[in-house]
């Protein structure tokens, strides 16, 4: 079976709009949450959201890219671009079809939607859309629009598993060049979720920190007083490459993707399993995948949302799997200072946990200052050993 290592980053996120502002503001432990700005949220019980800030696409993308393409696409076409110049790729030296694009996305262009339907239902009921209405719209104009830009002809197309879109887009490309059906896959999410029906489903759904005086500390994994999670937007964007070509290519290689493994926990359509059953197998079948044991793990980037049910079912997932009181594992959860990015939250994490091996420093978990009773006293350690509580 081929191996497959990782020879490019891109990343558009709340904390900064390159892997390595990202990862400079990761590890000095600082938030990107604020009141929102993309919509007029003053009516709405939820007021923040972890925004994209200061984004210019215009480096990478002209005028009329600009004019087809909605929000998610434009992140992920910049991310991607980082990455594919981070990995030092030359397409005019390969074959078209050797480089596929597998990028996911949970909502697809939600604005452009908004926006669309906003128009018709305030105008004289004479059906007047935009000939991009669609194109917009839908979530695979992401993974299409990477592919025209670069003239990559291999595989496309794009992953939708809610929080694990990325995840699996990852996995996928993983798969698919193990198998030989490419050589170079630029793999990712992109998510802009932070828009007016967006930000009320989910509030509605009571999934949401209601926090609105204290943003920056509303994102409170495993903390005993957490509320919901706090919504984010951006990109993350990875170069998952054959070993053997990158190596002929002199590529540098930041780490094996050794393994992967997905899993359902068919339990309810909003909530996980409260054992964490589907976490639990997943992580053992990954570890089975890439040859390893529970033991070589010595950090676990962990999903942590901040919501009372699901981080609880994350818990009894890690501690069944690693034990109550395990050696050498840290434990943090990112989503503390970027908040949650649906569909694009694993691309980034992905990238947090790279930046953790090749640079040596665990990012850490802000703003838990009392941990739930629920996680047993032995593994307590593991969240505390890089807490930054404030």
């Amino acid at each position: 079976m081929k191996k497959v290592v990782v020879t490019g980053m891109g990343a558009i996120t709340p904390l900064g709009n390159d892997p390595v502002s990202f990862w400079s503001q990761l590890v000095a432990g600082t938030s990107g949450a604020g009141p929102i700005t993309h919509f007029d949220a003053t009516a709405f019980k939820v007021r923040f959201a972890c925004e994209v800030k200061g984004f210019d696409a215009t480096a990478v993308l002209d005028r009329s890219e600009m004019k087809r393409t909605d929000l998610f696409t434009q992140y992920a076409l910049v991310a991607a671009d980082q990455a594919i110049k981070d990995a030092g790729l030359d397409f005019s030296k390969m074959d078209p079809f050797d480089t596929g694009v597998i990028w996911g996305s949970g909502q697809g262009g939600m604005e452009t939607f908004e926006e669309q339907v906003k128009e018709y239902a305030n105008g004289d009921g004479t059906p007047r859309f935009s000939p991009f209405f669609v194109p917009k719209l839908i979530a695979n104009m992401a993974s299409g629009m990477i592919s025209i830009k670069y003239g990559l002809m291999g595989i496309n197309y794009t992953t939708v598993s809610a929080c694990s879109t990325s995840n699996t887009a990852f996995m996928d490309a993983l798969n698919y060049i193990r198998l030989g059906k490419a050589k170079v896959i630029v793999a990712g999410g992109s998510e802009a979720p932070i828009t007016a029906a967006s930000v009320g489903g989910f509030t509605s759904m009571k999934a949401m920190s209601t926090r609105n005086d204290d943003p920056k500390h509303a994102s409170r994994p495993f903390d005993v007083d957490r509320d919901g999670f706090v919504m984010g937007e951006g990109a993350g964007a990875l170069i998952l490459e054959e070993y053997e070509h990158a190596k002929a290519r002199g590529a540098r290689i930041y780490a094996e993707f050794a393994g992967a493994a997905m899993t359902a926990d068919a339990y309810h359509m909003t909530s996980t399993h409260p054992e964490g059953a589907g976490a639990l197998r997943a992580m053992q079948d990954t570890l089975k995948d890439a040859g390893l044991n529970k033991e070589d793990v010595d950090y676990l980037n962990v999903h942590a949302t901040s919501t009372p049910v699901g981080d609880i079912s994350e818990v009894n997932a890690v501690v069944r799997l690693f034990g109550d009181a395990p050696k050498n594992l840290t434990i943090s959860a990112t989503k503390s200072m970027t908040g949650h990015l649906l569909g694009a939250a694993g691309a980034i994490e992905a990238i947090a946990c790279l930046k953790a091996i090749t640079e040596g420093v665990i990012p850490p978990t802000i703003n838990t200052v009392n941990l739930d009773p629920v996680i047993p006293g032995g593994c307590r350690s593991c969240w505390g050993l890089r807490r930054i509580s404030r």
